[in-house]
């Protein structure tokens, strides 16, 4: 069922759907190490990482270098592309597994096996916070499982979540970076955080930083994270002293940013005026929406700030705080967009999208949603009793308005895109 309303020769679906597609092609990893590889060891070349574009970067990685090389990375379930020499380990995401801290346990053990004349190279994207898991001693699997569910439920944003999980691992916070020593590292990253810190992308394994105790002691207060007494323990003697050695080089090879501004010159390739608000907006789903659908009724009404046609796009990465007696489906995306559904249902000129750029939204088969006013009949399936039950994938599955893409193999977290005719 696609809008009829054209904006030049394209329908508002079509039009989202390629400024999405925009967005993920820039955050690919295939092309971007050429120009940045490092010198060629006297030894061997080993390559360790996680995430769900790590696959796809050790790949790419392959491509570029004409040397020998090894080593393993590990993904999300699905997610992984063949290799010629990395060895790929699919693991559970978000909440880790045996799996995951097997394959853990094979990474530090090849980060330890590298000496003076090797390589290291660590390959870094979103989702590696829940893949590369070894918990620290005195906390078990079991342990962290149940603290990532419920930072998971509490709300909590990416950073506070990532503080918590560098504090509860024995490879996270630099670990991994003090495993491989003494030789060289280099560190490839595609950033889903706002602000693209590298210590806070997959909670930073290369990147060796002590943790803030009284920040994790305050998170785990703000957001009521319970955790057993021999897992508090464990966590708040699991700091690192300040390291001496020299810092190793990190690329960022893909950020929100660049997504954001790929998506921008798609825009103006269909001659639409884009605006770009901001690549690092956090915030619970429902907050975010309202407050952008203030700034869409500006527009609309007054011409301002900005004038249509045009497109609002934004990334980040808002949050969702799920009700005790919700049973409903859906992920970060779909929510914000069913917020914004129901906050500008009035306004036919309008049509949007929000996915996630990894290709899961949540925990369900959809990266998001999106929705245009001048085809939908607005109120045909419940939109606020669905909002209630945090059920924004029922809704949006009923109209027909589920953007599915599978794996994309890469991850720069959500995109946003508010089209207004």
């Amino acid at each position: 069922m696609l809008a009829e309303n054209k904006i030049g020769d394209l329908n508002a679906e079509a039009v989202l759907r390629r400024l999405f597609d925009a967005a993920l092609q820039a955050a690919l990893p295939d092309g971007k190490f050429q120009d940045i590889l490092p010198e060629r060891p006297k030894g061997r070349t080993i390559v360790l990482g996680a995430g769900k574009a790590s696959a796809r970067m050790a790949r790419a990685f392959e491509e570029a270098w004409d040397a020998p090389v090894e080593g393993l990375v590990i993904t999300r379930y699905g997610h992984s592309v063949p290799t010629r020499h990395v060895t790929i380990v699919e693991a559970a995401h978000p909440v880790p597994d045996e799996a995951g801290l097997k394959a853990t346990r094979d990474i530090v053990e090849l980060a330890n096996s590298a000496g003076p004349d090797d390589l290291v190279v660590v390959l870094i994207s979103g989702g590696a916070s829940s893949l590369l898991t070894m918990p620290a001693h005195g906390i078990s699997l079991a342990d962290k499982q149940d603290i990532t569910r419920q930072l998971l439920r509490s709300g909590a944003p990416i950073g506070a979540m990532n503080a918590v999980r560098k504090a509860l691992s024995a490879v996270k916070g630099g670990k991994l970076a003090l495993a491989a020593a003494p030789a060289r590292l280099v560190t490839y990253v595609i950033s889903d955080v706002p602000g693209d810190d590298p210590a806070t992308v997959g909670s930073g394994p290369s990147i060796v930083a002590p943790n803030d105790i009284e920040e994790v002691r305050s998170i785990l207060r703000r957001f009521r994270i319970d955790i057993p007494d021999h897992a508090e323990r464990a966590l708040f003697a699991n700091g690192l002293t300040d390291d001496k050695s020299t810092p190793s080089p990190v690329h960022m090879i893909a950020t929100p940013r660049a997504s954001l501004e790929a998506a921008s010159r798609e825009a103006e390739a269909m001659g639409i005026a884009p605006v770009i608000l901001g690549d690092a907006i956090e915030g619970e789903a429902r907050e975010v929406a309202t407050a952008m659908a203030g700034i869409v009724r500006s527009v609309v009404q007054y011409n301002t700030p900005f004038a249509p046609p045009c497109v609002l796009l934004s990334g980040g990465e808002t949050t969702v705080t799920l009700r005790p007696e919700a049973a409903g489906r859906g992920g970060r995306n779909s929510e914000f967009l069913l917020a914004l559904y129901l906050a500008l249902k009035s306004y036919g000129r309008v049509a949007a999208i929000s996915c996630d750029t990894d290709g899961i939204d949540g925990t369900e088969d959809n990266a998001g949603a999106w929705f245009d006013f001048a085809a939908d009949q607005v109120d045909a399936h419940d939109p606020a009793g669905h909002l209630d039950r945090n059920d924004a994938y029922s809704f949006f599955r009923k109209a027909g308005r589920l953007v599915i893409t599978g794996p994309t193999y890469t991850n720069v977290n959500d995109f946003r895109a508010i089209l207004i005719r």
